[in-house]
């Protein structure tokens, strides 16, 4: 529900109906730690509680990271891009970010390292 949104964020975003990628970032490390989307109504939950809510594309629900694992999220800040389509969320991660219980979803390297 985009009216749970201020006018002034709604006019932020590229297209309030579509979802936004998000990307979650530790606050102190800075690294990241994973990539959910969120839509309108999971980033109002987001803004009022402090808790990272993101949007299930496979079962089509909003859910609070940590929910079920205990794995939270809590926000401290977000930062919408230059395009208003994507998201970076500053967060202090309790437990591991990763469904697999690794900290970060992105331990694979498949490339170049320096």
């Amino acid at each position: 529900m985009s009216a749970d949104l201020s006018p002034e964020i709604l006019a932020l975003l590229k297209d309030p109906t579509t979802l936004i990628p998000a990307i979650a970032q530790d606050v102190n490390t800075r690294e990241v730690l994973m990539l959910a989307y969120m839509n309108a109504e999971s980033l109002a939950k987001t803004l009022s509680t402090g808790r990272a809510t993101y949007f299930s594309r496979s079962r089509n629900e909003l859910w609070v990271k940590g929910e079920t694992s205990g794995h939270f999220q809590n926000v401290h800040s977000i930062a919408l891009d230059c395009d208003g389509d994507a998201l970076l969320i500053s967060v202090d991660q309790v437990g591991a970010a990763c469904h697999t219980g690794d900290r970060t979803c992105f331990h694979q390297n498949i490339g170049i390292s320096s």
